[in-house]
């Protein structure tokens, strides 16, 4: 029974301590920056999130005009 009480103590302590530091402007705890993308590991889901679907749309989008550039420049 004493293992829980201090187990107990030592987490309540610990999120005392991240609460004391959020009310003083810490930042909250965050996830890291890149996630799966800083691995080099891309998500193949069948239903992206809407900023991934942004980022998709915006990447076809530049293939398309990279390919319009090109095709121009392959013509003069």
């Amino acid at each position: 029974m004493s293992a829980f009480l201090v187990t107990l103590l030592v987490i309540l302590l610990v999120i005392a301590i991240m609460a004391i530091g959020v009310m003083f402007g810490r930042r909250p705890i965050a996830g890291s920056c890149g996630g799966l993308a800083q691995l080099g590991l891309e998500c193949e889901c069948d239903n992206p999130c809407p900023r991934k679907l942004a980022r998709m749309r915006a990447q076809a989008e530049a293939e398309r005009a990279g390919e319009q550039d090109n095709s121009r420049s392959a013509g003069e």
